[in-house]
Parts: structure tokens; sequence; C-alpha cells
């Protein structure tokens, strides 16, 4: 009889791969965890249960048939799994390096709630796909016959790629704006190297260009080309340009020169990991080396902006949060990489003002947690009279980001949005009120995760070729 390859959390612990020292790591942009080696990335695999009811693969948003991909690669059968994992996922590889997984699928691992430690899901995502690049085995689209229908999509974000994959393996001829000089939106721009190195992310956006996506970089829609051009050009148009219009701060001083944009900053700092030429980092005003740094919030871009301050060489670094470490939005696992590189984190902390300008310092005001609010989440309130100064010389405002006024920007009335200034979509099918107009990702649900954007492209691609198939079906009546 063949031995059982998988079940051994009993007998096998959960064990990640390296991770470099953090005096070693906070000096550089690389990624900070090294590659597991076949044999590891084998037997953690093995320590996946075969759950009859898979939660990790219910709570993942792509619904990745993770169960099945960990066996095959326990068995050593790599391609299979790599295979298994594409089917479901357009750029596994990335979801591996920088999804949350402690709050989705390891964070619902059944052996994880019984006490084994969880299998290590990310990094073995990771490694399958790593591997099938390395062996040749990720083949860019090639339809088995082209269409004659197109789409434009707006916002080469993960988004607006995941729909350009689908459509162009089904043969249509795909065509992406985007107002940057390289495509990737927040994964070239807003992510930094050391949790998703760049080459990663280009080799993808190669992939598409030979499977026949069209790209068209430096335009902005409404100044470049009109909205209205694009629907007249394309047979559809899929909206994906993400939430990029910064929240921004209360109080006195809030307006002193210091105080700086996370999305700037980090945009910065990974043109620099390009070799691009930034004027604003060669000036000093986003660039944090020799500084003594605040930033300001409590989610992954927070987490992004603090750890990539230490490694500009900043002389200290703090994070504000106004609630405490169990409420905060952000990964628990960056958060413990930026302790361990030296970022100190103040709960229960918000700014109530600013001095100087340039801005010298943080007026700080404590917090306590009192009654829920709608969400269910404690409201932070101040405590009276518990205000003190935190010196800064760089203030990094990393507070959320909300949608653009679409509308407004490209004159369309029509283009219907929600109270939040989201556009309103039709569930799965990103369909809006404008007949052939779909949106996808974070300019529909909002600030959100990279994975979910996946899943959005996805599935609107699939709604557009349905939406085609129709219209085609229509005039041949």
């Amino acid at each position: 009889m063949a031995k059982q390859p998988m079940l051994k959390f009993v007998t096998v612990d959960r064990d990640m791969p390296e991770k470099r020292a953090a005096d070693e790591r906070n000096k550089d942009f690389h990624e900070i965890y090294a590659e597991y080696a076949t044999v590891k990335a084998a037997e953690q695999a093995s320590r996946c249960s075969q759950c009859g009811v898979p939660y990790c693969q219910s709570h993942c948003p792509l619904h990745n048939n993770i169960p099945d991909w960990l066996r095959m690669t326990a068995e050593g059968r790599l391609k299979e799994a790599y295979e298994l994992s594409q089917a479901t996922n357009t750029f596994p590889e990335i979801c591996g390096r920088i999804c949350p997984q402690d709050r989705l699928c390891e964070g619902n691992c059944v052996i994880e709630q019984s006490g084994h430690g969880t299998v290590t899901i990310g990094s073995v995502e990771k490694y399958i796909t790593d591997t099938a690049w390395e062996k040749g085995w990720v083949t860019a689209a090639a339809p088995v016959q082209e269409r004659p229908e197109s789409v434009g999509i707006i916002g080469a974000g993960p988004g607006g790629l995941a729909a350009a994959d689908v459509l162009r393996r089904a043969g249509v001829q795909v065509v992406v704006y985007d107002r940057y000089d390289r495509a990737g939106g927040l994964l070239t721009y807003g992510i930094p190297g050391f949790k998703l190195e760049k080459d990663v992310v280009m080799r993808r956006i190669e992939q598409l260009e030979q499977g026949g996506v069209e790209f068209v970089m430096n335009c902005n829609v409404g100044e470049d080309i009109s909205f209205d051009d694009l629907r007249g050009k394309h047979d559809a148009v899929i909206i994906a340009t993400g939430v990029y219009k910064s929240r921004e701060l209360q109080g006195p001083g809030s307006g002193a020169s210091g105080i700086v944009r996370a999305i700037d900053y980090l945009t910065a700092s990974n043109r620099m990991s390009f070799g691009d030429a930034v004027s604003e980092f060669d000036s000093g005003a986003l660039n944090a080396e020799g500084k003594r740094v605040v930033v300001i919030g409590g989610g992954d871009t927070a987490m992004d902006c603090v750890r990539t301050a230490v490694r500009q060489g900043a002389t200290s670094v703090k994070c504000l949060y106004r609630r405490d470490r169990e409420n905060m939005p952000g990964s628990q696992r960056e958060v413990n990489n930026a302790e361990e590189e030296g970022v100190i984190f103040q709960w229960l902390s918000a700014p109530k003002g600013f001095v100087g300008d340039p801005v010298s310092g943080v007026m700080v005001q404590q917090m306590r947690l009192g009654q829920p609010d709608a969400s269910g989440r404690q409201s932070p309130e101040e405590i009276e009279g518990a205000v003190a100064e935190e010196p800064a010389d760089l203030v990094i405002k990393a507070l959320g980001f909300e949608p653009e006024d679409l509308p407004a920007l490209w004159g369309q009335d029509d283009l219907e949005v929600t109270g939040w200034g989201t556009i309103r979509a039709e569930f799965t099918t990103g369909r809006t009120a404008m007949d052939g107009v779909f949106a996808v990702g974070d300019i529909v649900r909002g600030a959100s995760l990279v994975v979910w954007a996946i899943r959005d492209g996805r599935d609107t691609a699939d709604a557009v070729l349905e939406y085609l198939h129709t219209q085609s079906a229509v005039a041949a009546e």
C-alpha cells in the first residue's frame, strides 16, 4: 500500500522559509523571505489535513483549490500543482507574497484551530509558481481563435490586468490604458520591494504583452483621451482605476511642509528602485534619511511606509494608531516584521495637531476604546488632557484611500456612484448602468486587497465575454 503523503501535521512542525535577520534586511529592499527548497516545500505541504470542508479554500476570495495543490506539491507533482493554482488565480506568485494569509486562508486552517500551527499556504503557493517560471511552464496567452471584438480597460492594476488576461486568452483584442509610465498600478508603485520585488511584476506585464495585450501608458482618461472616445473605440470598457485619493489629516498645522501622502512617499521610493530620477527624493522631501519619522495609520500601507523609512536610514520611526494592536486593520505578520526592524508603535494614539513649518513635531492625543461602532469595532475616544508632543521631521499620512470623482473628471453624469463615491456596479459581474461599461476592484469596493481585485477582474471578464456574445447574437439577427 502506498505511503500516506499527507496529514503529517502531528509529526511535522510548521516551518516558514528562512527570514533574513532584521539588522541585515533593513538595509535593502530585497524580499525578506528565502525560497523553500523542494524537500521543504513538500514537507510543509504534507502537513495539510485534507479537510472534507476546506475552510482555507472557502475563505480565499479566489476560492483557490488549496488542498489539492498542497497534495500535488507533497507528491512532487509540481507542474500539476501550478496548473491547478493558475486555473483560479491570475497571479499566484504575487498573492503568495503579499496576501494577508493570516486573515484569509491560513487564518482559517483547521489544524491551526487545533493548536498544531497552520499550513504555510502562502509560501508554498509562491514556491509553486516561482518554480513554474524557472521551468518554463508559465506561458503567454495563445488563443485558439482571434475574435474581432475589442475591450478597453482603464487602469493597469491587478483588477485590470486580471481581466485583460482572461479576455485575451478568449481571443478578445485588449487595450489597457494607464496614467503611469509602467503597468502594475499598486503592485509596481505602491508595494515596496521587500514584500514584492519588481521583476516579479514586470515579468507578468511582459507575459501579457507577449500574449497580445496592448498597453497605452502615460494616458490620462479625460485629458489625453475622452471616455466617450474610448466607448466609441471599443465594444466594451472596464473601469479599473483603483482608489488613489488620500484621506486628509485635520487639525492645526496639517498643511505644513514635511507632511506627505503615503502614496507619494512609496511611489518615490519604488521609482528609485527602478533607477528613475526622482527630484523629490533627491531634495529630501520624500526621503527619510537622517529624519525622525512619524507614520499615521494602522493598515498595510502604514506598515509599508514605516519599513521603507527604516531602510532609507531614518534616525527613528514611530507609528501612531488610534486603536490598539488587536483592532488594527493591517497584517499582524507585517507588524511583527516592522517591530523586528526597529519600528516603535504607539497604540491608542492620534494626531491632534502639528508643530512648525516645516513640521518639527506632532501633538499626540492619547485615546481609549469606547463602545462598539456600527461595524462592531470599539470606537476610539479622546482622553481629556492627555496630549504630548512627539518630535518629527517627516510625517507620512497613511489613513487610507478614497475614490476620485470620476463622473466629474470624465464628464460622465450618467456614470452612477454610491454615497462613498465608488462606482455603482452589479455584484459579481461589474456591470454598470451604462451599456457596455463595467467596473472592477477598489473603484467598486473601496480600498481593499489585491486578491479581491484579481477576483473581480476575472469575474467581470467572464461577464464581458457573455455581453459580447449577446451583442454578436443581436447583430446577427
